[in-house]
């Protein structure tokens, strides 16, 4: 992309669930120490659904924030791709929901995504290459899941809910953030699967960490070093795929940058693994407190097994824009604590252990 027609985010925006539980309580139903699971996880509490919310009504309000900021005429959005891995319909769009929902019916390239937790940043890669090809000139990129797990698992500490939305537009449309080049890694690694008619996903232990996680998270980021002619030291923000609080650390150990250049988008420490969401969010984080002219690297990872990778660069524009409408701290200090039972009731498994 470097030398070509520019694309970049023109507008963002995030919603997490008020209810939150602490994982200590569910470490403490299941005869575990909440305080080791804590240091272990670096997760303090997670997002959760509540009874009339699901990916499509979370969508719907990121993506109101999005519209928002990007200033953007509804009626110019050609496009509209959702991540999830929980879509309410087996056969039938998450995407032409929310587009409807949104007041976005019309000539729409529009679809549903699949891939595990990196289904978000695929929308974002289709959307900004139809308008590199002049398909559209305006898209939108959502990722958002309600993330599930078998009660007693040890994915029910840090599965949560959320949804992070970015509207993508070209130059000299007024960026947040340039999008200034991106690259994926994709290879059959089965360390997470859930088949058509299970109720719940299952894992691979400790065979998603050392050959999955970081083995395709490390490739695609080396690769867009390779593409882009960057190294870390380049990058002021570094958001990783945050399926606990330990992983994106470690991986970005590994690879050379200090704990600084991770901060800001450690969003799984308060909120959990959101799964299509997780990294977006993360991103999200960063742009609310990035300065102008900074660069960002955003890797996403999704089981089965692939890893997305970007780099972003800072405009003005994003200091002004970000004041626009509900931010993070908000909803981060809109918040209802809710114990393990009334969890389970939710999630719908009060009952239905199996």
């Amino acid at each position: 992309m470097a030398g070509k027609s520019k694309v970049g985010v023109v507008g963002f925006g995030a919603y997490i669930p008020r209810a939150r539980i602490d994982i200590g309580k569910i470490a403490h139903f299941w005869g575990q120490d909440g305080r080791v699971v804590k240091e272990s996880l670096l997760v303090e509490e997670k997002a959760v659904c509540s009874f009339s919310e699901d990916s499509v009504t979370m969508a719907v309000e990121a993506s109101k924030i999005t519209l928002l900021r990007s200033g953007v005429d509804k009626g110019k959005i050609g496009a509209v791709f959702m991540g999830s891995e929980s879509h309410p319909y087996a056969v039938n769009p998450s995407s032409t929901k929310v587009a409807s929902l949104l007041g976005l019916d019309g000539d729409l390239f529009a679809s549903d995504l699949e891939f595990a937790c990196k289904a978000g940043t695929a929308a974002i890669q289709i959307v900004a290459s139809l308008i590199l090809s002049g398909k559209t000139d305006y898209g939108l990129a959502i990722g958002a899941d309600r993330a599930q797990a078998k009660p007693g698992d040890a994915l029910e500490y840090t599965t949560a809910s959320a949804a992070a939305s970015f509207v993508l537009g070209k130059f000299p449309r007024e960026f947040l953030a340039e999008i200034i080049d991106f690259c994926s890694v994709a290879s059959d690694t089965p360390d997470f699967w859930r088949r058509q008619e299970a109720k719940y996903p299952s894992h691979g232990g400790r065979f998603t960490g050392k050959h999955a996680y970081f083995e395709h998270t490390m490739r695609a980021t080396k690769r867009l070093f390779k593409k882009t002619g960057t190294k870390p030291a380049d990058f002021d923000h570094v958001v990783f795929h945050m399926p606990n609080g330990k992983f994106p650390r470690s991986v970005g150990q590994a690879l050379g940058f200090n704990p600084s250049q991770l901060k800001l988008g450690l969003a799984a420490t308060q909120i959990g693994n959101s799964y299509s969401a997780c990294s977006l969010l993360g991103l999200c984080f960063v742009l609310e407190k990035a300065k102008a002219g900074e660069k960002i690297l955003l890797v996403s990872y999704g089981s089965g097994a692939g890893s997305d990778a970007f780099y972003l660069k800072t405009y003005p524009t994003l200091l002004k824009k970000r004041r626009v409408g509900k931010r993070l701290k908000n909803f981060l200090e809109d918040r209802r604590e809710i114990d393990y039972l009334e969890y389970l009731k939710m999630m719908g498994e009060v009952g239905r252990f199996e």
